[in-house]
């Protein structure tokens, strides 16, 4: 009987050593989350984690950097979780063996916001490759991250369908910021120039300051989230246990539900979509 209690306990540490946290997984108290500006910037995450670490016990740190920068923190073992919004580049994430699973959790939409003056004359459009066209026809100024985020490859993405080179551009009339979403918008305020952003950080933006949404509705402008777990057996020290808790509970009934009542101004800024 002691040799088939000594047995379960050799399964149970070997269990949770599987996962990257040792003997002592059941004590994590805390995981690191690999994040984008976009959901710091919106005030999500602050509206929502304190619903799951009082439920769990379970402290949320987050990084807020492009998803570029996060997806390379996350290769690094400096997270345990990363979410993030560029699909293509999660799942090559997930195939080169840095992440265990995707998983979608919520989407809303890009926007390209300009000056109410509309020097490029794209006002009220919904084809964000012409509007693009037309802004660099017209070489009136657009300010990009330029930081390798979600958003910035989105961004490149649009260009490049438009046949625009926008490297050849670059110090004229497109300008890169290297910066986040909120401080990219900053200059292209200051500059009355366009820029492209993701819908949830436009409305949470304060300093519009005659800028304007002139493109929407484009299906080409979907903006899809996903969860990764990042791969223990990548990196021993990834707390696999908390980290995949919290993802349990944010594609979950309750973190969904949490995703959908977040508002500002009356108005949802991400929509839940975990299968």
């Amino acid at each position: 009987m002691f040799g088939n209690f000594i047995r379960g306990t050799a399964l149970a540490i070997g269990a949770l050593a599987a996962l990257g946290t040792g003997p002592a997984g059941a004590e994590e108290s805390f995981i690191v989350v690999q994040s984008t500006t976009s959901t710091q910037n919106s005030g999500l995450l602050d509206a929502i984690l304190p619903g799951f670490e009082a439920e769990t016990g379970i402290d949320v740190r987050v990084v807020a950097v492009g998803t570029g920068q996060a997806i390379k923190n996350a290769r690094n073992g400096d997270g345990d979780v990363l979410l993030v919004h560029a699909k293509p580049a999660e799942e090559e994430f997930v195939s080169q063996g840095w992440g265990v699973e995707r998983l979608d959790v919520m989407y809303n939409d890009f926007v390209l916001v300009g000056p109410a003056s509309d020097p490029a004359a794209v006002k009220g459009g919904s084809d964000i490759v012409a509007a693009l066209t037309a802004i660099a026809a017209a070489e009136v100024p657009f300010t990009s991250r330029g930081d390798d985020s979600g958003t910035h490859k989105a961004e490149l993405r649009h260009w490049q369908t438009a046949e625009v080179d926008v490297d050849a551009a670059s110090g004229s009339w497109y300008r890169e910021t290297g910066s986040g979403m909120g401080a990219t918008l900053n200059v292209a305020a200051g500059m009355g120039a366009y820029a492209l952003t993701d819908r949830a950080t436009w409305i949470a933006f304060g300093n519009k300051d005659g800028m304007e949404i002139v493109v929407e509705g484009d299906p080409r402008l979907f903006n899809q989230y996903g969860v990764i777990l990042v791969n223990p057996k990548k990196h021993p020290g990834v707390r696999g246990i908390a980290g995949q808790r919290f993802i349990d509970w944010l594609v979950g009934a309750d973190g969904q539900a949490a995703i959908a009542n977040y508002k500002l101004d009356g108005q949802q800024l991400f929509f839940p979509n975990a299968k």
